[in-house]
């Protein structure tokens, strides 16, 4: 009876969608902060006595790469995703949104206090940062903690809600509201910073009041989850419908790493995304100084890429959902990616125009990978363990968020081009090109359903 009272909550399209709509909208101010301060850097590296905070190039690369660093070295996004399947939904959920909140606040205040010449060092490494990029470094990586573990939670709602329904369009929507938000902030950070006489930390207060209505909203949904679970307990004297959760055991972690397919989803995840997350980082000063483009368009039209997935994401979530071709769809789109990079490499036509013409041309790529590949993740692991896998990718995910932009912080520094920043990319996207293929040819021996639809008569 429980599971029947589940199937029909589950088979309500009101409840489902309304579950959807509010955690989407928790990630969507998460994304909103996870690039708030990518279209300030050239704010930032101006010196302090014109408003700046004196950054050099390395240091915003450091900073933009610090979002990842928790997770990465003290494998705190793996750990989460065990907490996850052990302790539920809603422990996890609220527990992610916290640490976003701490984060930005910390980060807000490396931003907005004035540490003077104060530097952060560590000499027997040779590292030195000015105080307020240290501080801001902290806040971002503990909000990269909140953020990702929030990420993964978040995808076993949309599995829990819609397995055996539109489940690859409801990831595309949640991706395309969180899209919404990082176009927001690369649209709309550099004008807030302008509008408040160059303070940069203007659009992370912003971001942050934002961010605490997210949290506001999983509050909701977890009162609504948890009135779920308590309904199917009382008609039945059963364990809710996170009982699965309850049978999470390490030793179950085999059937993980076992799996050919759920490596080749890793790694493609992996090199994918390090063509384009990091690339939004440092893509407003390639337009300004490759594309002609003035201070306050070159913001914009980083924000090309995030505002076309808004409606293509969904577009081919329903496509997958309907017809299937999950596979053929991130190899598609990881060979769009790399045919951008490789034009910018070459600098083709230093024109605005066309700059546009190729940043909507990655919106697209950037539509077609996340659609296929997200829906694809529960289809060769079970759900009991869908929060630890979901970690991992996310884990592998967050080395290339981290350590990526760093270094090309450093290869821009020497190269100022940034014909090696897009030689790397470039690679990114051959390299994800020979996944995509690899993973086709496993899903035809396997047999995980990668290329059937999703949608079940």
């Amino acid at each position: 009876m429980v599971e029947t009272l589940q199937r029909k909550l589950s088979d309500s399209a009101k409840a489902r969608w309304t579950a959807l709509i509010i955690v989407a909208f928790t990630m969507m101010m998460g994304y909103f902060l996870t690039d708030v301060m990518s279209p300030l850097e050239a704010l930032l590296e101006k010196p302090q006595a014109e408003g700046g905070l004196g950054w050099s190039s390395s240091d915003y690369g450091f900073f933009a790469g610090s979002y990842g660093l928790i997770n990465v070295f003290l494998l705190m996004l793996f750990f989460g995703g065990i907490i996850l399947d052990k302790m539920g939904i809603r422990f996890t959920g609220l527990m992610a949104c916290g640490l976003m909140v701490t984060g930005v606040a910390i980060k807000y205040i490396g931003v907005s206090t004035d540490f003077g010449d104060s530097v952060f060092s560590l000499d027997f490494i040779n590292f030195s940062l000015p105080m307020s990029a240290a501080v801001a470094s902290l806040g971002y990586a503990i909000f990269g903690v909140g953020c990702e573990i929030c990420g993964i939670t978040v995808s076993k709602v949309i599995t829990k809600w819609f397995t055996g329904h539109e489940l690859a369009l409801a990831m595309g929507f949640q991706v395309a509201l969180a899209r919404l938000g990082t176009a927001g902030a690369m649209m709309g950070s550099l004008p807030v910073a302008k509008a408040m006489a160059g303070r940069v930390s203007a659009p992370v207060l912003l971001g942050l009041v934002l961010l605490i209505i997210g949290f506001i909203a999983f509050m909701v949904y977890t009162v609504m989850d948890k009135k779920l679970d308590a309904s199917a307990s009382a008609l039945e004297g059963e364990k809710s419908a996170d009982a699965e959760d309850e049978g999470f055991h390490f030793s179950d972690l085999k059937l993980i790493f076992s799996n050919p397919g759920f490596w080749c989803i890793t790694a493609l995840c992996l090199l994918f995304y390090s063509g384009v997350f990091p690339f939004l980082k440092f893509a407003t000063k390639l337009m300004i100084a490759n594309y002609n483009v003035s201070d306050d368009f070159a913001g914009v039209l980083p924000g090309l890429i995030p505002f076309g997935t808004i409606i293509l994401t969904p577009l081919f979530g329903t496509l997958y959902d309907r017809i299937g071709k999950g596979a053929t769809l991130m190899l598609i789109g990881s060979i769009m990616l790399t045919c951008v990079h490789l034009i910018f490499m070459l600098h083709i036509i230093p024109e605005g125009w066309f700059a546009v013409i190729i940043m909507l041309i990655l919106g697209v790529a950037f539509s077609l990978v996340p659609s296929a590949m997200w829906p694809s993740v529960p289809k060769i692991i079970p759900m009991k363990l869908l929060g630890s896998a979901y970690a991992i990718i996310f884990y592998i995910q967050n080395i290339g968020l981290s350590l990526i932009p760093m270094a090309i912080g450093s290869i821009n520094k020497q190269d100022p081009s940034y014909f090696g920043m897009e030689a790397f990319f470039t690679g990114c996207g051959v390299a994800a090109i020979f996944v995509a293929f690899t993973l086709l040819a496993i899903d035809k021996k396997k047999n995980y359903g990668l290329q059937e639809a999703n949608i079940k008569a």
